[in-house]
């Protein structure tokens, strides 16, 4: 690991994003742990997420794009904290996002911020994936703008489950839209960066939840 990735699990320890318990995903399974993005609440705490999806950007995409795309609604605070955490790094990155619904007044549409170009080569930056549902409902919005390139999506955390196959969300989206696809930390990761931190019961659900739901990539 990386030392911005263990920054990054304690980060999200410290402001409750990550807990452990019983919850049900979007999807509908229950699970024993979660992550929950919109409880970063605060300035600071944007500041420090930006940086973190940047940290990871920069590794695994570094010169693969020419802007950043945030689904509504969480995508809309990220690609903003992503793009300003760049620009403190002495990079300008443009960015833009959608609404839910088209506006039908003013410069109207559904798309706001940067206004996309042929060509250009959009990065995707999401919460957490894991059915790829938002994803599918991007694509169409992006393609249908412009005739864009898709650099590739990064999210927070890569919960190493199925998606709609036997592979992980991130995988199956990687295939079907031929982009790359990453996360800052995986489950595994933030496994390994806890320990002993994690109790056992939490441990021990943790496992039956990923020999129901796991995915070897």
């Amino acid at each position: 690991m990386q030392e911005y990735q263990r920054a990054f699990v304690d980060f999200m320890l410290e402001v409750g994003v990550l807990t452990f318990g019983d919850f049900t995903t979007k999807s509908g399974r229950k699970t024993p742990y979660f992550v929950n993005t919109g409880l970063y609440r605060t300035g600071t705490q944007l500041r420090r997420l930006g940086h973190a999806y940047a940290d990871a950007i920069e590794r695994a995409f570094p010169e693969g794009f020419d802007v950043l795309f945030g689904p509504a609604y969480k995508g809309i605070p990220l690609v903003a904290a992503v793009s300003a955490a760049f620009a403190e790094r002495g990079r300008e990155v443009a960015f833009c996002f959608n609404r839910k619904e088209a506006k039908d007044h003013g410069e109207g549409g559904t798309l706001v911020g940067h206004r996309l170009r042929d060509g250009d080569r959009v990065l995707i930056v999401e919460d957490v994936t894991t059915a790829g549902t938002s994803i599918r409902e991007t694509v169409p919005i992006l393609r249908g703008a412009a005739a864009v390139q898709l650099a590739g999506l990064v999210v927070s955390v890569n919960r190493q489950e199925r998606g709609a196959g036997e592979r992980t969300a991130l995988a199956e989206l990687a295939e079907e839209f031929a982009m790359p696809t990453h996360a800052i930390v995986t489950l595994d990761e933030i496994l390994e960066h806890l320990g002993e931190r994690l109790g056992a019961d939490d441990r021990e659900r943790i496992a039956a939840y990923r020999a129901q739901y796991g995915a070897a990539e």
